[in-house]
Formats: structure tokens, C-alpha cells, sequence
């Protein structure tokens, strides 16, 4: 897990991955699974302040992120050192797994609940036999399936930034972690606003919530805007005329082989990609998340 103390990357970068991450989500666990997850990680049960012992409120805060995941077989042994990196945990068989916090951490009490949230759901995922090739995804997918399982907003509210200092937890940019838990808010029907102690979090929240809006408005969505249902209008005018597979933005029109013309878009929810036959408007349901779409097609 990375610690930036220097510039911090803003916008959406890593999109593509972090929606790859969410489909896998659902892939792995199922509906039922994810939606065992309806309610965060309070900000009550991770509060760390100053004035509490360190180790014993280091182990308290992980038996906390342990119970969230429902990993009751694993027992987190957390330590401080001088490390590069924010945090690291030993993927060994368990059910013991070892730790290891920054020692600045000593001194940023508040932001160890966020640490231990990213290298417990390490564990989990590791338990899961759920990864994506390289480190840079994998980690990337670490911090969707923290945030969209509900403790990953504590992730999003350690990042500040001002003139002089700036600190971030993370792979994903503070916008991409308002995405995903503004995906999880929409899902789930939370609202995470008040939990923030950092303005700027909030701040990231608010412009990952409209990218995330955005998703539910794109054609062949009756959400989608002007704009985009012209675009899409002269698009399918134009896979009918000619026979041949058109891609436009997310949606790509394509036929059956028996003269159907289909189209493909992928669900706002999950991320999944749908395919249906382009007959006007209709509703769908898809399979993965459950999420029923208005569609005009």
C-alpha cells in the first residue's frame, strides 16, 4: 500500500480497472454476498485518538476490520517500523497474519483504521483466490473491493491536501475512491457525506459522485441526454444500413447472424456488459447485480 507526501494524482486514470474490479466483485461473491455488506464500517468503532495506547488500539481497530469481512478464523498481529510504504501484511496460510504499519503512523492515529482496512481486505481477497495480474491492478482492486465493501471510505477521508503537506493512502486517486463509494451510496442507498472529517475527501466525494451519476446516463439508458441519444439514434441508423458492428462510447451495436441487430452496453451498476436486441424501449434486468434498466434501444 502506498503513502503519497508529494503531489497527488487527481482525476480518473485508473477507471477502466477500478469498473474491471467491481464486476469481479459481484462475480466472485455474488449479489447476496455483496449485498451482505449494506452497512459500513461506523466511524464510532474505528475512532483512534491520541490519547489511546497504541498497540491495544491498533489490535482493537483491526478485530474490527477482521469482524466487518466476517474473517473470524484470522488474527491480525500489527507492528510499526521504518518502511517505504504505507502499510504490508504477510499473505501466509493463517489463520495468523502479521501487519506491519509505517511508523508514522505513531503520530497519524487517526488514518490507521484506513492502513488496516486496505491490508485486512488483502487478506480477504487472498482468501477469495480473487486477484488481477500485476501489482499496480491488484492494488487497485484492493482498494475498490475496501471501498465498495464499506470501509474504504476511511481510505478516502486520509487524504488532505493544503499548500504546504499533502498525504494520500491508496493506489486510486481521491476522485476514483469518490466514484466507487459514491457507486456503493447509489447500490446501497447510503449516504457517506457526514462520516469525513477532511474537507477535501468531501470534496473528491462530490466529483466521484457525478462521474458515477454520469454512468446512469448514458444511451441506451432513457436517462442518457440529448446529446447522446442523437448520437446514438445516428449510429444505429447507421449499423442497420450497412450491416456492420458499430462501437459508439460504451454501447456497440452488432447483429445475430438472423438479421437482428443487437446492442451492448454495460450495466451503471456492476459493469457487466449487456446485450439485447435494439426493438425501442424496454426494461432490463441484469443478471449480475439485479439492477432493472430503462432502456430505449
Amino acid at each position: 500500500m502506498t503513502v503519497t507526501g508529494g503531489p497527488v494524482v487527481h482525476g480518473y486514470p485508473h477507471l477502466e480497472t477500478v469498473r474491471a474490479a467491481v464486476t469481479a466483485l459481484y462475480k466472485r461473491l455474488s449479489y447476496d454476498t455483496v449485498h451482505s455488506f449494506e452497512a459500513s464500517v461506523a466511524p464510532a468503532d474505528v475512532a483512534f485518538g491520541d490519547q489511546d495506547d497504541l498497540h491495544l488500539g491498533a489490535q482493537r481497530v483491526a478485530r474490527e476490520m477482521v469482524r466487518h469481512l466476517r474473517l473470524p478464523d484470522a488474527r491480525m498481529i500489527v507492528g510499526f517500523r521504518e518502511m517505504q510504504h504505507a502499510a504490508s501484511v504477510e499473505l501466509a496460510a493463517g489463520p495468523e497474519y502479521f501487519i506491519e504499519l509505517n511508523d508514522r503512523f505513531r503520530t497519524h492515529r487517526r488514518d490507521i483504521g484506513a492502513a488496516l482496512a486496505h491490508e485486512v481486505m488483502h487478506v480477504y481477497l487472498h482468501r477469495l483466490d480473487l486477484s488481477f495480474p500485476g501489482t499496480r491492478d491488484n492494488e487497485i482492486l484492493t482498494d475498490t473491493a475496501t471501498t465498495y465493501l464499506g470501509a474504504g471510505w476511511l481510505l478516502l477521508d486520509a487524504y488532505r491536501e493544503d499548500g504546504a503537506s499533502s498525504q494520500k493512502l491508496g493506489y486510486l486517486t481521491p476522485e476514483e475512491f469518490g466514484y466507487v463509494l459514491a457507486k456503493r451510496a447509489l447500490a446501497f442507498g447510503e449516504a457517506p457525506e457526514t462520516w469525513f472529517t477532511s474537507a477535501q475527501a468531501y470534496t473528491a466525494y462530490t466529483k466521484g459522485l457525478a462521474q458515477a451519476r454520469r454512468d446512469e446516463q448514458q444511451p441506451p439508458l432513457t436517462a442518457a441526454g440529448w446529446a447522446g441519444r442523437r448520437r446514438y439514434a445516428k449510429d444505429r441508423r447507421y449499423a442497420r444500413e450497412h450491416g456492420t458492428a458499430v462501437r459508439g462510447g460504451a454501447y456497440s451495436f452488432s447483429g445475430d447472424g438472423r438479421g437482428t441487430l443487437r446492442v451492448t452496453f454495460p450495466c451503471p451498476t456492476c459493469h457487466q456488459r449487456i446485450r439485447v436486441p435494439v426493438r425501442g424501449r424496454m426494461r432490463v434486468r441484469c443478471t449480475l447485480c439485479r439492477t432493472v434498466l430503462e432502456c430505449d434501444t
